[in-house]
């Protein structure tokens, strides 16, 4: 089998933040941007890997997903316990400092983990988790 990972999402509940986040302070480039308003579907990724992306979309917006499920998700993003993605940077503790000052929420400073990867960890504007992992 010949099988890639091409796209992955991450819920945002303001585009105009998440651009700020994604490409000011990751350094992502905007791939495009689609949608007016908050219904906005943003595709982000490395300039380096056209291959790869995240699409931060609007939740909830399927039209299957009840007003009961649309609540919890609400208050799962809120607790930033709804979505979150493993990054990974070759320099862990550089890369650190430019997303701390960029106002990030940080989550975890660089740390040494019991189960073997050097990681470090921020929210980003819509509380998904961004855990960034030291390459060796």
């Amino acid at each position: 089998m010949d099988i890639s990972i091409h796209m992955s999402t991450l819920p945002q509940d303001d585009p105009d933040a998440a651009v700020a986040f994604y490409h000011d302070v990751l350094g992502f480039e905007v791939r495009s941007d689609v949608g007016q308003g908050k219904m906005r579907w943003i595709t982000v990724g490395p300039a380096d890997q056209p291959g790869t992306s995240i699409l931060l979309a609007p939740p909830a917006v399927d039209p299957g997903v009840t007003e009961a499920e649309r609540r919890t998700i609400a208050e799962m993003m809120a607790k930033g316990t709804y979505g979150w993605i493993l990054l990974a940077t070759k320099n862990l503790d550089s890369t650190f400092e430019k997303i701390q000052a960029g106002d990030a929420e940080v989550v975890q400073e660089p740390t040494e983990q019991p189960y073997g990867v050097r990681d470090c960890a921020f929210r980003d504007p819509a509380g998904n988790l961004i855990r960034i992992q030291e390459l060796r």
